[in-house]
């Protein structure tokens, strides 16, 4: 699918991609829907109905404004400069040279090799990369085959939310109830408590998010505690979704709980080269964990995407064995990116909450308007000509904050201060 890269009227680079996820997967394809008709079918017994009830994503609806009002797209979590060239030209004379032709299923050995010495150096975790280590098509597939290959009917998968939003959908095909544990703002802490409330007998999966998306927060040493204690206290496993790992700020560290004692054996590692490196669009993404538990999820990824392009896997390769200190520099960059954002938003009144990692930052709104969050993104779309997400859409239950937006801060510095004239325009004339 085409991204439309078009320019508004101050000069600075507005991107409208629609139909997509942040993930890179398919919210809605023009001519079709859950609700078509087949003779004699309805559409509850033609589709899968966790599918055919799945809506437009808030991304495609926000991507859509924002491409119809030249706005400034600060919704869609994706960087717009490409990651080190190195990297790419390594990809590219693997395209020219070869090989082209099918990789082996769990990865390039060479690309399974610099991941265990990568989860080596940074955590002091050793995986056998012949069998612990997988690589798949990105971290959303790497994420699905987990759950697929760990869940089925009878079990329960328990959510933090805000969560991305591909856990619950997959974990509903496999045929798992879910369970949400939410967390509250302004500090969206969890606690031991909170887990323990959700956890039963018949949890199988606790899926983990840090540094979590959407709201940019680093689960502490506390609260990592407190789920390897929930762990330890229960039947389940854990599925670390660690795509924002080096994306934290402020010296925070990001603690990886398959380093606690005891998780090792207990957690699945979710990992993102689109992440680390700034190249979303190459889809590669990657499996830590003990061989009982990646064996059964490489059963999953056989069916899915069964590999991913040698050429694009032996780029990642080189990247993480001789970039690793540009992909770790590139926090002080968004760090920067993020303390201009935050200044400019709580000039003009949004209540700025901290953002200790990820792409995000999110922000009240009840001192600007008594709109709710979704209402008041639409309108500063269309008024404003900047582009947000509301938070509220990362949020399942009746009881979500629905007076917050999340800004992406991953964008060029000419980008950001853009979209803070906009709303500083805006907002002096409200």
């Amino acid at each position: 699918m085409a991204v439309a890269h078009k320019r508004g009227g101050f000069g600075c680079p507005i991107i409208g991609q629609l139909a997509l996820f942040e993930g890179g997967t398919l919210s809605h394809l023009s001519g079709l829907s859950a609700s078509a008709k087949v003779p004699g079918m309805s559409p509850s017994s033609a589709f899968n109905p966790v599918f055919a009830r799945q809506g437009t994503t808030i991304f495609t609806v926000m991507s859509a404004l924002a491409s119809e009002h030249k706005a400034v797209n600060l919704g869609q979590g994706f960087p717009d400069l490409d990651g080190p060239q190195s990297i790419r030209a390594a990809a590219a004379k693997v395209l020219m040279e070869g090989p082209n032709q099918y990789p082996p299923m769990p990865g390039m050995a060479e690309l399974r090799r610099q991941l265990a010495a990568h989860a080596k150096r940074f955590y002091g975790l050793d995986y056998a990369w012949p069998d612990e280590v997988l690589v798949t098509s990105g971290g959303t597939e790497a994420l699905t085959a987990a759950i697929l290959g760990l869940t089925g009917p009878g079990d329960e998968v328990v959510l933090i939310e805000p969560a991305y939003d591909s856990y619950r959908p997959i974990a509903e095909a496999a045929g798992a109830t879910v369970k949400t544990v939410t967390l509250a703002p302004p500090s969206f802490r969890l606690t031991y408590e909170m887990l323990a409330s959700a956890v039963t007998p018949r949890t199988r999966l606790i899926m983990v998010n840090t540094p979590l998306n959407p709201i940019g927060r680093v689960f502490d040493a506390a609260e990592m505690a407190a789920i390897a204690r929930a762990l330890r206290e229960s039947n389940a496993y854990a599925v670390c979704d660690e795509v924002y790992e080096h994306l934290t700020y402020d010296g925070r560290p990001h603690i990886s709980l398959a380093t606690l004692p005891g998780m090792r054996e207990r957690a699945v590692r979710v990992g993102s080269a689109g992440k680390i490196f700034s190249l979303t669009g190459w889809k590669v993404g990657w499996l830590t964990g003990p061989r009982e538990l990646i064996s059964v999820i490489a059963k999953a990824h056989q069916f899915l995407t069964f590999t991913t392009s040698p050429a694009l896997q032996l780029g990642v390769a080189h990247g993480l064995a001789h970039e690793m200190d540009t992909a770790v520099a590139l926090a002080a960059r968004l760090q920067d990116n993020r303390d201009l954002l935050a200044e400019g938003l709580a000039e003009i009144g949004f209540d700025v909450l901290p953002s200790e990692g990820t792409y995000f930052l999110t922000a009240g709104i009840s001192g600007l308007t008594n709109e709710k969050d979704r209402a008041f993104c639409e309108r500063l779309a269309r008024e404003a000509g900047v582009a947000l997400i509301p938070l509220s859409e990362f949020f399942s239950g009746p009881s979500r904050p629905d007076t917050y937006v999340r800004f992406a801060f991953c964008k060029q510095r000419a980008v950001i201060e853009e979209a803070l004239s906009r709303l500083k325009a805006h907002f002096k004339h409200v």
